[in-house]
């Protein structure tokens, strides 16, 4: 019997009457055939709302608690989906991330998969047509239940359909996969393919429709990945590897990302010793750092990076830390800045881009103050109020 792996989204599964549409159209593909794993996030605004709930109580709570708390969002709507898939007549296992074998290791909420029983999901399908299962939430080796991070549910998804060789469908609140965030260029093209290290570049780069980890994975285990609208007669888009791919363009996409903050630490001199517990230190903290430059100089050490706003909590605590032992060490963070990026796998062939990308910023007056490059994508810090002008700008430049 066929097998799929289908996500909802938060706001896929965002009130009663939306789940009651997803069961029937589940109940649809039962009938034609098919066993089913339904990976589910939290509905709507329910994991913001518990976030409040702490503020009322503690500002410093413990990350294994908070842990604790914000896995019961996906908890609720697996028993929500459950209780309607059974009253209309499918047979179907709720299971939380525990429950459908996902052993994580790492930071209690930024954990990663490290394995997944792909018995359990064997041994469920004998006496059930869907497993509905729990997104965003794992279990370690202490038994303690962690979560996966930012869009950590597409990551529930991508890893339980490589554990089980099938394909994932992961359904949301966009068509599929545009060029650039259409609410802000509305020209953009809906494209109908897209390769894994594109949309990796573009997840990561902040086109925010699908989590990096997720496409990687996809990537690793040559998982046949969808994106689309929640049920939507609109062909959404399909992510696959590159060589698969029979129109290939320079530039496929335009990515910005306002959730960032711009760090520069300046040091008197040079001194790797200073560098290394930095490093070390954000290694701890399971923190990622992005659009790294540094310079060494006559006036010293000046080293420049950015991370998620969501971070700066944690990268002050580890700066402040640092200086006790560095008092001459100082730094500035800036949340006025976006990231503003042009993807293609194209670059790798074709001449031209950069200059053209460069080109088009400078003479629309568009200033950028740090820029990095990958093989398939070039990056800008740039002021936060020209970031959607900027997107608007390349992306009828390079016809996104």
């Amino acid at each position: 019997m066929a097998q799929s792996v289908l996500k909802f989204g938060g706001t896929s599964v965002g009130d009663f009457n939306k789940i009651k549409n997803i069961a029937y159209m589940l109940k649809s593909r039962i009938d034609n055939g098919e066993q089913l794993v339904v990976v589910v996030s939290a509905m709507g605004k329910t994991t913001d709302s518990l976030l409040e709930n702490i503020g009322t109580l503690t500002s410093q709570p413990k990350d294994e608690h908070l842990a604790m708390l914000l896995t019961t969002g996906e908890q609720q709507t697996i028993s929500y989906l459950s209780m309607v898939l059974n009253d209309i007549g499918v047979q179907t296992k709720a299971m939380t991330g525990y429950q459908a074998g996902i052993k994580t290791v790492g930071h209690h909420l930024k954990s990663k998969i490290a394995e997944i029983d792909a018995n359990r999901f064997e041994t469920a399908f004998e006496t059930n047509d869907i497993l509905v299962v729990a997104g965003f939430q794992g279990v370690n080796d202490h038994l303690e239940i962690t979560t996966l991070g930012r869009g950590g549910s597409d990551t529930t998804a991508v890893a339980i359909a490589a554990s089980i060789d099938t394909s994932c469908e992961i359904y949301t609140d966009v068509d599929g996969v545009y060029g650039t965030d259409p609410r802000i260029y509305k020209g953009a093209h809906l494209l109908n393919e897209v390769s894994y290290e594109e949309m990796m570049e573009m997840s990561a780069l902040g086109a925010g429709v699908l989590e990096s980890r997720s496409v990687e994975i996809a990537k690793n285990y040559n998982i046949p990945l969808y994106l689309g609208r929640t049920l939507s007669n609109v062909k959404g888009t399909w992510i696959m590897p590159q060589a698969e791919i029979l129109e290939k363009k320079a530039v496929t996409g335009v990515a910005l990302d306002t959730h960032m903050i711009h760090v520069t630490l300046t040091y008197p001199m040079q001194n790797f010793a200073l560098l290394q517990k930095l490093f070390d230190s954000l290694e701890e903290q399971s923190m990622n750092v992005d659009m790294i430059s540094q310079i060494e100089n006559q006036q010293g050490l000046q080293l420049s990076f950015t991370i998620k706003d969501s971070d700066v909590n944690q990268i002050e605590e580890i700066i402040v830390s640092i200086t006790e032992d560095y008092p001459h060490l100082r730094y500035k963070m800036k949340d006025n800045y976006a990231k503003l990026s042009v993807i293609g796998t194209g670059m790798r062939d074709m001449s031209g881009i950069a200059s053209k990308a460069f080109r088009t910023l400078i003479t629309n007056d568009i200033h950028f103050y740090q820029t990095t490059t990958s093989e398939i994508s070039i990056s800008y810090v740039v002021d936060r109020d020209l970031g959607e002008n900027a997107v608007r700008i390349l992306s009828e430049a390079f016809n996104i």
